[in-house]
């Protein structure tokens, strides 16, 4: 007999039509983290302010803390999980760690989906443009001048009007192992495959 304290929900989660049996009022934070094991999705605050819970909602950028999962039933989203090209770092993360832009890497999820949602809508990436668009995202650790320039050089490497300089090509092909500066290295940061047991 069905629980009636639960739900099915089906979503596509980076490409992959999923189902899963969950509380109605859960939000889609905790059933990509829990129900999914897609854990690169973090919690901050909980309530919506510093972003690194971010995912992409039918093409909008949202912050999973705040959508109920019955909001999601049917829709399409796609986590820091799914930005990752064939299980490697696409431009977005190369540019990422040669930059430096990942410090402990609690933010780095949200900047990375926030950044791909920006991307993906093809404005120029302009200094105030990425600002723009990054600034639902909190870090607490930097002053955001690395992450707003590998944002622009992610732009111009993928053919976009990027505002920065292009990131050496050795330093490009060096970040792809995911070697970066500080706690952003691999992983549930987004920057790399997913290593088991990663919080």
């Amino acid at each position: 007999m069905p629980d009636p304290a639960r739900m099915e929900l089906s979503l596509t989660v980076n490409g992959e039509r999923r189902t899963v049996s969950v509380a109605p009022m859960a939000r889609l934070l905790d059933v990509l983290r829990e129900a999914l094991g897609l854990t690169g999705t973090k919690e901050g605050c909980g309530e919506g302010e510093c972003g690194a819970c971010a995912v992409i909602l039918d093409g909008e950028l949202v912050n999973s803390c705040l959508v109920v999962a019955a909001q999601a039933r049917g829709a399409a989203v796609t986590t820091v999980e799914g930005l990752l090209a064939d299980g490697e770092p696409g431009a977005l993360q190369r540019a990422f760690v040669a930059h430096g832009a990942a410090q402990c890497g609690i933010c780095t999820p949200g900047m990375l989906v926030a950044a791909r949602c920006f991307l993906d809508g093809g404005a120029p990436a302009t200094g105030e443009a990425v600002r723009e668009a990054i600034a639902g995202n909190l870090c607490r650790c930097t002053g955001y001048v690395k992450i707003v320039e590998a944002i622009q050089d992610a732009a111009g490497m993928e053919g976009g009007a990027g505002g920065g300089a292009a990131v050496p090509e050795g330093r490009a092909l060096a970040a792809s192992g995911g070697a970066g500066s500080g706690g952003g290295s691999g992983g549930g940061d987004g920057l790399g495959p997913p290593a088991a047991g990663r919080p």
